[in-house]
């Protein structure tokens, strides 16, 4: 069990510390509006609290994969597409709920057009052409983290250099969720900006507590 939670303490706090912040910034922020029957404080709520559970997620099945074959031994080729099932519905609700956001609190930023256009017009580049790169270059059986499942297959393969990934080895924590920041420009949405905001910072998180001491078991500490 000390394998699966190896620096989740830290994971732990900085999600704390974020959702804080999230907090006392939104006590700014008229949350009046609402969409689909719930208000914008609501969904900033499930703008927050479900990439957490995401993130747990990711932690309990990806370690569990890596150092205990839990889902291998149990459902065995299958168990990539049982892990896939659920890591994409999370996923889905990052741009759901900024998506709503957007929705519920749409003018609540208003922004000169000069700025916002070429701010959105930069965003959609970006985020388009992150995702064309991961699916180009990376894969996104990689990118849902079948290193995990195949240790051995992906330790040997290089780590990849073309489209986007030669600006950032982590270009996809660094520009893909430009994505999310194009919903709330889109939409003049403080509360979106705010909760793109969150998704943008916590999934460093991610990256710095689970995902990097995972490559260095699968990779190699170098």
């Amino acid at each position: 069990m000390h394998k699966i939670l190896e620096k989740q303490g830290w994971h732990i706090l900085a999600a704390g510390l974020l959702a804080a912040g999230v907090w006392l910034v939104s006590r700014e922020i008229d949350l009046s509006g609402s969409a689909l029957g719930l208000s914008t404080g609501t969904w900033l709520f499930l703008a927050v609290f479900l990439p957490v559970v995401h993130q747990f997620y990711v932690v309990l099945l990806w370690r569990s994969e890596l150092h205990y074959q839990w889902l291998s031994s149990r459902f065995g080729e299958k168990g990539f597409t049982f892990w896939m099932a659920g890591f994409l519905i999370f996923f889905l609700t990052r741009p759901a709920t900024i998506l709503a956001l957007g929705i519920a609190d749409r003018g609540g930023l208003p922004i000169p057009l000069w700025l916002n256009l070429p701010l959105i017009a930069a965003c959609t580049l970006i985020s388009l052409y992150a995702a064309y790169s991961v699916v180009k270059y990376f894969g996104l059986k990689r990118a849902a983290g079948m290193d995990h499942f195949q240790p051995e297959r992906y330790r040997e393969l290089p780590f990849v250099q073309q489209g986007i990934f030669k600006w950032s080895a982590n270009a996809m924590y660094t520009y893909a969720f430009s994505g999310l920041w194009l919903i709330g420009l889109v939409f003049q949405s403080q509360a979106a900006l705010l909760g793109a905001l969150f998704n943008h910072l916590y999934i460093w998180a991610h990256y710095y507590f689970t995902e990097l001491p995972d490559m260095q078991v699968i990779y190699g500490k170098n």
